[in-house]
């Protein structure tokens, strides 16, 4: 029926909350939704969002030229869980490009790009998980050794990739 039913006795509480009503009611209107979305386009933190997305669509990650990951090997990543890198290039990260990565602690460190794939189901059970956690220093590089937990759910959605890989060939060999 799309109508609010009222009891009589609740009238003065719905009164009391009917400003807070109003203003969520205007906030939703589409015209101003989309005044909020135009603004938001010219803030810092939209910019920051639109070079990570990029950097991610290219498969390229900031790490600190002082400790490298090893290459072939999984390791967990802050933003993209438990990744393998198969390239360190060596090419400089930019300062505007290492600003809106969430890794880069040390401003005064180098950062160079590395070329990242996701891990498979295989790689993933060969792994041996950390014995524990990472401590804030291993953190702050950006990897780490993958510890249990980080390998289990990381395993899972391994898992239900390759499953939903094989449905889509037998569908598609039909």
């Amino acid at each position: 029926m799309r109508a609010w039913r009222v009891p009589f006795r609740s009238f003065e509480e719905l009164r009391r909350r009917w400003p807070g009503i109003e203003k969520a009611a205007q906030q939703a209107e589409p015209e101003e939704r989309k005044r909020r979305r135009e603004t938001a386009k010219s803030s810092d933190a939209y910019k920051a969002a639109q070079l990570r997305n990029a950097e991610r669509r290219r498969h390229r990650y900031p790490l600190p030229a002082e400790h490298l990951p090893p290459v072939g090997k999984p390791v967990a990543t802050e933003e993209y869980g438990i990744v393998i890198f198969d390239e360190v290039s060596g090419e400089l990260v930019e300062a505007e490009d290492l600003t809106a990565s969430p890794n880069a602690a040390c401003a005064n460190a180098s950062y160079i790009w590395g070329r990242w794939r996701s891990a498979t189901l295989s790689e993933l059970i060969a792994t041996w998980p950390a014995r524990s956690a990472p401590k804030a220093d291993k953190r702050s590089r950006g990897w780490w050794q993958p510890t249990l937990p980080e390998l289990r759910v990381a395993r899972r959605n391994a898992r239900s990739m390759e499953r939903r890989k094989q449905t889509r060939d037998l569908s598609k060999g039909c």
